[in-house]
């Protein structure tokens, strides 16, 4: 898949952006704060619907406007034309249409343009929550998986419910928390199964990736913890009724999976250095772009946003090396440094284009220049 142009109208600080895209890289400078990210956001967006920084539709919307447009015209691997538009007015719902027919649920376009994104975002992978490992998987998964993002909703949606009955302070019937946590089990049971099978065939993949970019220097793993391990996951959920009831919560089933991050046999969030940490999170990024690759339908866009900050010269340059690979489809990079992208690019030995942003204005430069 290649996004050919994009148009964009008051989508955060882009006010109005109309660019043509190289099929290979796309490269744009800038100082902080001036839009660079947030047009790596309206890509984003055209693929999972939603915006990586802000889930909040509404907020994205440039100040002192009532609307945004995002249109992206692409075109798949058969020569064959996409439209994807979304817009959103406020007080309105958001419309999503492919080749202007709206979605009957968004939902269905997930996975049509796959999409990685490396962001120094990506950190709360190893700082945050379980809640960003998870997403991280589910986020794959889901690309090429209808069976499985199904189930992660339906499941969600009952363990909605079930908080729901925790929670009330009228007497419950017992037996819809048998309902509930029937479908839990059997929904969660499905999540369970494919993210095992999913780190089984990806831990190897992350693994030799984190080799090139390290030249070796250390080894890494995924190890992951799901109270599916702990056997039929039915009777643990309701075995946790009576306590769940206390706190008012459910704290029991793969709502609760965690990715334990390891990096030479210790969690590399109390071992790693900086430039660890970051080369371990490229390294998972680009294995999920490989996975996907292989898995989905087509090539993934790879958007990589000041990925270079914080790594020596020697991962800098690994990285170069590997996304400059025929493996790769179309490469979109962000970098407030337009001295170290002249220098990479020719690296790179692949056509390209690049721009400068300027508070909110996008321009492309000639021959680079």
């Amino acid at each position: 898949m290649i996004l050919k142009r994009i148009s964009i109208l008051n989508y955060k600080n882009l006010e109005q952006v109309e660019l043509l895209f190289s099929s290979k890289l796309n490269c744009f400078f800038g100082l902080n704060g001036m839009g660079k990210t947030n047009l790596l956001d309206a890509l984003y967006y055209l693929s999972f619907c939603k915006s990586l920084g802000n889930p909040v539709d509404s907020q994205n919307i440039l100040h002192g406007a009532e609307f945004f447009v995002l249109q992206g015209f692409y075109e798949q691997d058969d020569g064959t034309s996409e439209e994807i538009y979304s817009g959103l007015k406020i007080h309105s719902k958001k419309s999503f249409k492919r080749n202007k027919k709206e979605y009957h649920r968004l939902a269905d376009h997930i996975g049509f343009i796959p999409l990685v994104m490396v962001s120094p975002a990506d950190t709360e992978l190893i700082l945050g929550g379980s809640a960003e490992r998870r997403r991280f998987m589910d986020v794959t998964i889901s690309q090429f998986d209808k069976e499985y993002l199904n189930a992660l909703i339906r499941y969600n949606q009952a363990l909605s419910q079930r908080n729901s009955l925790l929670r009330s302070d009228t007497p419950v019937d017992e037996g819809l928390f048998d309902v509930f946590e029937q479908q839990m089990a059997d929904y969660g049971t499905v999540v369970y199964q494919k993210r095992t099978a999913y780190i089984d065939v990806f831990n190897p993949i992350f693994a030799q990736f984190y080799s090139s970019i390290s030249s070796d220097r250390e080894e890494v793993e995924l190890c992951y913890r799901s109270h599916g391990q702990e056997g039929v996951l039915l009777n643990s959920i309701r075995q946790s009724r009576e306590r769940d009831r206390i706190v008012g919560f459910s704290l029991c089933g793969i709502h609760k999976d965690d990715l334990d991050m390891r990096l030479g046999g210790f969690p590399i969030k109390r071992e790693g250095s900086q430039g660890q940490s970051k080369s371990y999170l490229v390294s998972l990024k680009l294995a999920q772009f490989d996975f996907l690759k292989k898995h989905g339908h087509t090539v993934p866009l790879l958007l990589l946003d000041d990925i270079f900050d914080k790594l020596d010269i020697s991962r800098v340059q690994q990285i170069v090396k590997l996304v400059s690979d025929d493996n790769f489809g179309q490469i979109f990079i962000t970098d407030t440094d337009r001295e170290r992208l002249a220098h990479i690019l020719p690296q790179m030995g692949s056509d390209y284009k690049m721009f400068m942003v300027d508070k909110g204005q996008i321009s492309e430069l000639e021959d680079g220049k």
